[in-house]
């Protein structure tokens, strides 16, 4: 372990066995001090949107194919002109310090390894620049939670074009911080320095608690700061947050380059809906314009089947990667990425699906049990 301000991060560097993804929660629990985890962890309110996010993927099934003369299902994709070997990237998530010493430069290692794609948020432990470096080429994109401090936008979004990123996501969906009572039994505040952060005046992040961080937040978002955040960087904007069609269409009416389907991982808005109920309607009122990105609850290979035969071209998951970086750094990140992978082309085989393209043109079944 390394000791920071009082706080043990994990500093494993090793193989892990994964049974599921499930099984990691309970295993990184046993690592992670009791304010991280529960920031991790954690949902808002009583969680109920947060276990809905689970539910919702037995809400359609997949019709298994026989006869299909077909094997070695092909995993790779290419989405925003960005060829990649798995459909599955990583979400955007704040603060990986808390479970491990390495945070967000192990994540960025673990994620190159397997041919993916990661997305830095602005609430990182580690800089723009050091992800970056650390993912040796490798493609990323830069989530900006946007300032009220215009001035301050702009520096992230300068250091994250510096650093060679192919895409910004805008978070829209967190203009306040979800009531999240983990946290406040917890009495948690950030022990590991936020390196965005440090161009905040009050100093680094560190010490703050997340209505503190919040505070700092722009609430007034608009339509026109996409526009504005596109013509500052000449760089794809990923809207992020969006749970409706009307949304969607808004965002790329506004010069949206990509929708990002997602309720925060039950972060947020407790009591509004499961994000994959609501991905198909989105999927087809998006029609194909820009491409789709879609994350909340996902945990096995047959949740990202789905969702791309739902009409997401890619699959984003974070707690579960977070839980490996815990048990096994670098090491442990591409453990979770290969072992989903491997869910999802035992997954494509058993339902015909040779390509990624033939997954997305899959027609799921719809019976209640």
């Amino acid at each position: 372990m390394t000791m920071v301000n009082g706080y043990e991060q994990s500093d494993r560097e090793e193989k892990i066995d994964i049974l599921n993804l499930e099984s990691l929660e309970g295993r990184a629990k046993e690592i992670i001090p009791t304010g991280g985890f529960g920031y991790i962890v954690g949902g808002s309110e009583d969680e109920w949107t947060l276990k809905k996010n689970r539910d919702a993927f037995h809400h359609r099934q997949i019709a298994p194919k026989a006869l299909s003369g077909m094997e070695n299902p092909d995993l790779s994709t290419n989405v925003f002109g960005i060829p990649l070997k798995t459909p599955v990237m990583m979400a955007p998530t704040a603060a990986q310090g808390l479970a491990h010493s390495q945070g967000e430069k192990d994540t960025a290692k673990g994620v190159a390894a397997v041919g993916g794609l990661m997305a830095q948020s602005t609430y990182s432990s580690t800089s723009i620049a050091d992800t970056a470096a650390a993912a040796d080429g490798a493609p990323q994109f830069f989530q900006l939670y946007m300032s009220k401090d215009w001035s301050f936008n702009e520096s992230l979004l300068d250091e994250a074009k510096e650093a060679g990123v192919k895409a910004i996501i805008l978070t829209v969906d967190a203009t306040v911080d979800g009531y999240r009572e983990a946290d406040i039994i917890n009495d948690f505040a950030f022990p590991i320095p936020m390196a965005n952060l440090t161009k905040f005046s009050e100093g680094d992040g560190q010490g703050k608690g997340i209505e503190e961080i919040y505070a700092s937040a722009a609430q007034n978002i608009k339509p026109e700061d996409v526009r504005r955040i596109a013509e500052y960087t000449d760089l794809p904007v990923i809207v992020k947050g969006i749970q409706t069609p009307e949304d969607a269409i808004r965002a790329i009416d506004a010069g949206a380059a990509g929708i990002y389907v997602s309720n925060h991982g039950g972060r947020q808005l407790n009591g509004g809906p499961a994000s994959f109920d609501v991905l198909e309607s989105i999927s087809k009122a998006v029609n194909g314009q820009v491409p789709i990105i879609f994350d909340s609850g996902v945990r096995r290979g047959s949740d990202v089947f789905k969702a791309l035969a739902s009409g997401a071209d890619l699959v984003a998951f974070g707690r579960p990667v977070i839980y490996g970086l815990a048990l096994g750094g670098a090491q442990g990140v591409q453990a979770v990425f290969d072992h989903i992978d491997h869910e999802l082309e035992i997954v494509m085989q058993l339902a015909g699906t040779k390509t990624i393209e033939d997954v997305k043109k899959t027609h799921l079944l719809d019976i209640k049990y």
